[in-house]
């Protein structure tokens, strides 16, 4: 290339001090949580000021300047919103943030902040290069697994530390369970006509009780392993399975995967597809998987980057991924099913109708 223009050298380093430094960013985000000033804010009336906040925090005063500057990192990043000087109110993202407030019955979203910062995940990334240059052997470990000699969410976590490990299951139930009510809403058809469905990994059986809460007449499955079955609140509605998915799926019209086939390879997605395969009837007989997760699209826009972060995330805690849709139609193909539908786009998600 040319030799850059003072204009575009001084803009470069500008670029670089902020690609290098925005990990202050979640960094804020993390001191928010832990601090507790969302909830605060909605315990305030929804409106704060910054001398308000570190009373109802129990602050320091002499803290009350720092504790600005961090204010005005979370609102120029979008977490917060400031319509004066010195005051801030709550933002959507901030609002999913706050203590006891669920939306539609959703996990709480604490968690996910608190596992995405925290000291396991960032020692794993800061081991890429490292992972990067070892020639490992196939099946090629996570970096997490790499440094940490540990696999996230399996036994082996919880034995490193059982904190960080309750953190991590939290995080996914999060993860997993919010969106359901704006699935249900405005992806009503996707349930319609449905008499039974098995919802794989289905934790605390969240997601299921919320559609059958919505479709009354369907018979719902929660299949999870029996440490995460064993936990599960009592249910008229539901009907608990344990189980590993590898193995056998309780039989049902659908199959529900909501956030499960980007933490495997595409080896073991095939794999899991085909029990799924087994578990419903033909494509005739109503038969369906119902697959959410996300689909990686160049032209969604501002979700993109979402979606590669999220990406990217796989590749350094799991041995998954998130997929493209010629990704999808691939292990669809493999596993042996006949045709899909993306039947909507929800944020960074997709919706997938797959059919024997």
């Amino acid at each position: 290339m040319a030799v850059p223009t003072d204009a575009q050298l001084i803009k470069a380093q500008a670029d670089l001090w902020r690609h290098s430094l925005c990990y202050f960013t979640p960094m804020a985000l993390r001191c928010a949580v832990q601090l507790g000033i969302p909830t605060a804010i909605h315990r305030l009336g929804g409106t704060a000021s910054l001398p308000d906040l570190v009373t109802a925090l129990s602050l320091p005063e002499s803290k009350t300047p720092y504790l600005g500057r961090i204010m005005r990192l979370l609102v120029t990043s979008g977490v917060l919103s400031s319509p004066e000087e010195g005051i801030y109110c709550l933002l959507p993202l901030s609002y999913l943030l706050v203590e006891g407030v669920l939306i539609d019955g959703e996990a709480h979203q604490e968690a996910i902040v608190l596992a995405a910062t925290s000291r396991h995940y960032l020692e794993a990334a800061l081991g890429l290069a490292d992972w990067f240059k070892k020639d490992l052997a196939l099946p090629l470990p996570s970096p997490f697994e790499e440094v940490h000699g540990a696999t996230i969410l399996e036994e082996s976590m919880t034995l490193l530390d059982p904190e960080s490990d309750k953190l991590f299951h939290e995080a996914v139930a999060a993860h997993d369970h919010m969106g359901i009510g704006t699935i249900l809403r405005e992806c009503h058809d996707l349930f319609k006509g449905l008499e039974s469905l098995t919802d794989c990994c289905g934790g605390d059986g969240t997601t299921a009780r919320a559609i059958v809460q919505a479709f009354p007449h369907i018979k719902c499955h929660v299949l999870d392993l029996p440490k995460v079955i064993e936990k599960a609140p009592p249910s008229e509605a539901v009907n608990y399975v344990a189980g590993d998915l590898f193995h056998s799926i309780p039989s049902a019209q659908a199959v529900m995967l909501k956030l499960v086939l980007h933490f495997w390879s595409d080896e073991d997605c095939v794999n899991i597809l085909s029990h799924c395969k087994k578990a419903i009837p033909s494509r005739e007989a109503g038969g369906k998987l119902i697959i959410i997760d996300i689909v990686v699209d160049p032209s969604s826009g501002e979700m993109l980057e979402t979606q590669l972060l999220m990406d990217v995330l796989m590749l350094v805690c799991t041995r998954g991924r998130q997929r493209d849709e010629n990704d999808w139609s691939s292990i669809f193909t493999k596993a042996g099913f006949s045709d899909y539908k993306i039947v909507k786009k929800l944020g960074a998600r997709g919706i997938i109708e797959v059919y024997p």
